[in-house]
């Protein structure tokens, strides 16, 4: 189903390596991604906002900095049962299995292509 169809706005965030916008690259690691791209599905905005987290030598987590950043969904490529964890305790969907660039993820998740993240495909260790 199409984001427009589902008729909810939202804020979508992707961990990315880059400030290319929709031609960003995934980064497959989300917590040391040296950035998230926010994409606003009411107004098509997309920004770009640099990891602070204490993953990168600074302060809090993801899912903390995302939830001021007012995002409902996280696309990612994986994550630890810890991080879904934590993103669900801030009221954030996750969905694993993105690749490619956000463009491409985007893509993915409004074909319904993309899993609903869960402890059964959380990444065990970081070789992912």
């Amino acid at each position: 189903m199409d984001i427009e169809e589902r008729g909810i706005m939202m804020r979508i965030c992707i961990p990315t390596y880059g400030n290319d916008g929709l031609n960003n690259s995934i980064c497959g690691h989300f917590g040391r991604a040296p950035t998230f791209t926010i994409y606003d599905t009411d107004t098509g905005e997309v920004k770009t906002i640099v990891n602070q987290s204490e993953h990168v030598g600074g302060t809090g987590t993801p899912p903390e900095h995302l939830s001021k950043e007012n995002v409902n969904v996280m696309l990612c490529g994986g994550l630890g049962p810890k991080a879904i964890r934590m993103f669900r305790g801030y009221g954030i969907e996750v969905y694993v299995g993105a690749t490619g660039t956000v463009q491409d993820t985007l893509t993915l998740w409004r074909n319904g292509q993309l899993q609903q993240a869960s402890e059964d495909n959380a990444c065990k260790d970081h070789a992912h």
